[in-house]
């Protein structure tokens, strides 16, 4: 059995490793195409988890899988979590805040995650009991309390204000500084104490979990909007926050 310091820095290695198979497609012209729900998918993608797929397969070949883009191999409850390339729209437009995701997953409760921004040269990694990481110096939440002084990024703002609207207008004036973003990044500028909170939407486990490992093993809350802990069965809609006086304020400001 191995133990959670092993898998955590198999992970951190794993996602190095694979970085110059990502940075090989960034800014070049790339062949596009869209999966059913209409969001885009490319060779980079496609080629960063199947590298993924074969490091972990190599260290651990009992071992199930689950990624965006090849779907779930094995049905054991602990299981490795794959997103290649967290914000393929920020890759395909030449925006370095794209991320490679992994996670391990235990009775369905993060463990671990490792958030690799290859194009930043910046590896955030946290795992439960072991503290969280940007490239090996140690990082923790910010200790803002109050939602009036947070720095506060709101995530999928489309999305938002096209199917949460209520909550939308109470969100574009909420907080001390508000920035409109999107996938991973944002989370790790939490993580590291650069901001304070961030309200996402219409994720997926592959996008989530990782992040969620990294933000609560640096002192963090992530959960679904209704306050419950992620799991492989959320809705998708998530808020993190650096305190959980703040983490509470939030809930109230996504509540219908």
């Amino acid at each position: 059995m191995e133990t959670l310091r092993t898998r955590f820095d198999i992970a951190r290695k794993i996602s190095v490793d694979v970085s110059p198979v990502a940075m090989e497609f960034f800014r070049k012209e790339l062949d596009i195409t869209s999966k059913s729900d209409e969001s885009p998918v490319t060779i980079a993608d496609q080629n960063t988890e199947t590298a993924i797929r074969t490091a972990i397969a190599a260290s651990f070949p009992e071992e199930s899988i689950l990624g965006e883009e090849f779907g779930q191999s094995g049905d054991r409850s602990d299981m490795w979590i794959v997103d290649p390339i967290d914000g393929t729209r920020s890759f395909i437009t030449g925006l370095p805040l794209f991320g490679i995701l992994l996670g391990y997953l235990s009775d369905d409760v993060p463990q671990l995650g490792v958030v690799n921004m290859p194009a930043l040269g910046e590896v955030y990694s946290g795992a439960q009991g072991l503290g969280a990481y940007l490239n090996g110096a140690q990082i923790s939440v910010s200790a803002c309390k109050t939602l009036k002084r947070a720095r506060l990024f709101i995530n999928e703002a489309d999305k938002l204000a096209q199917e949460a609207p209520q909550q939308f207008v109470r969100m574009i004036t909420a907080g001390d500084l508000r920035r409109f973003g999107a996938d991973c990044y944002p989370h790790m500028l939490v993580a590291s104490g650069y901001a304070d909170a961030v309200i996402d939407f219409g994720l997926q486990p592959y996008d989530y979990l990782p992040v969620a490992a990294v933000v609560e093993a640096a002192g963090g809350i992530m959960t679904d909007w209704h306050g419950r802990p992620l799991s492989l069965t959320s809705d998708g809609r998530t808020v993190t926050a650096a305190t959980p006086e703040l983490h509470a304020e939030l809930l109230e400001l996504v509540r219908p």
